[in-house]
């Protein structure tokens, strides 16, 4: 079997877990700080409501030239700007208070940009319409469709082997959603339904790891009864190091290419798996280990 760690390697996981709790808790505080200096996190037309127009034009025009085209509408703030980076492709917002935004506003706006850039490549890419009412519905499932899966995955670790098992992979899990959250907030990526279920496979995925390493403690911890909890932890990690970085790795490769040369359009969910499993590798290692650990550190005393 093809291996890139060495069978032998002997890493000292446990000792690390305090330099691996401040690094967390630097990089959730930095997001919850992001979060609060933002206003929370930039809800796309899916939470928000409102109108979204993906235009494609020629290269040399310019944000100021369409806003300048649609500024005499009358039909609210439009907001216009560059799409991910994709050169003559602008997304416009036209957020809105009421039910309406429907009616002839899309048309409206759609009927002007062609007028004025019909000869300079105008292209209707994709227009998106959710009312304020849909999109808040939207975005309280999302959430409570996030925190459910974290709390059913740390219910079935604590079933399926035992309680201290289902509180590391709960506060691993939690901690995966905190930092993909805050690295959202940090680089400002809009939060959509593709995100919601990034998140959700995000969670999916740092529990399968969570359940690799926890069945190999749980055997090793079987095997071995005379050696202290903490020795087996890291004989255990070592032992699934291998597994670990290749399937993370391997996933990693393909969300890169993704992210790369994927379009805008899928930018949003390849970052979010990029950034939610990397955060779930890590912290079945510095996060769960260590909570189980301490756990059972805690029960040995009383």
């Amino acid at each position: 079997m093809f291996q890139i760690v060495s069978p032998d390697v002997n890493i000292d996981f446990i000792r690390l877990r305090k330099i691996a709790l401040v690094f967390s808790a630097a990089l959730i505080l930095g997001g919850i700080g992001s979060l609060i200096a933002r206003g929370g996190p930039n809800y796309g037309i899916d939470f928000s409501g409102g109108l979204m127009l993906h235009i494609g034009v020629d290269a040399d025009v310019t944000t100021t030239d369409i806003r300048d085209a649609i500024a005499d509408l009358g039909v609210g703030d439009i907001a216009v700007q560059q799409f991910e980076a994709q050169e003559g492709e602008y997304m416009l917002r036209v957020p809105t208070i009421d039910e309406t935004v429907g009616g002839g506003v899309p048309a409206l706006i759609k009927n002007r940009l062609r007028e004025r850039f019909g000869e300079r490549g105008f292209d209707e890419l994709r227009t998106e319409i959710v009312g304020p009412r849909v999109g808040k519905d939207l975005r309280r499932r999302g959430i409570l469709s996030v925190l459910f899966a974290t709390l059913v995955m740390g219910l079935y670790i604590a079933i399926r082997f035992e309680l201290r098992f289902g509180i590391g992979a709960g506060v691993a899990l939690l901690h995966d959603v905190l930092i993909t959250i805050g690295a959202l907030s940090l680089y400002n990526v809009e939060v959509n339904l593709s995100v919601v279920a990034a998140l959700l496979t995000v969670v999916g995925y740092s529990v399968n790891d969570t359940v690799v390493v926890s069945d190999r403690i749980r055997e090793n911890m079987h095997r071995d009864q005379k050696s202290n909890l903490a020795g087996l932890i890291n004989s255990s990690i070592n032992e699934t190091l291998s597994r670990t970085l290749l399937t993370t790795g391997t996933s990693l490769m393909v969300l890169f290419v993704l992210f790369s040369i994927g379009g805008g359009v899928i930018h949003s969910f390849a970052f979010t798996l990029i950034v939610g499993l990397t955060a779930g590798t890590y912290s079945s290692v510095f996060i769960a280990s260590p909570v189980v650990e301490f756990w059972g550190a805690r029960e040995a005393s009383d």
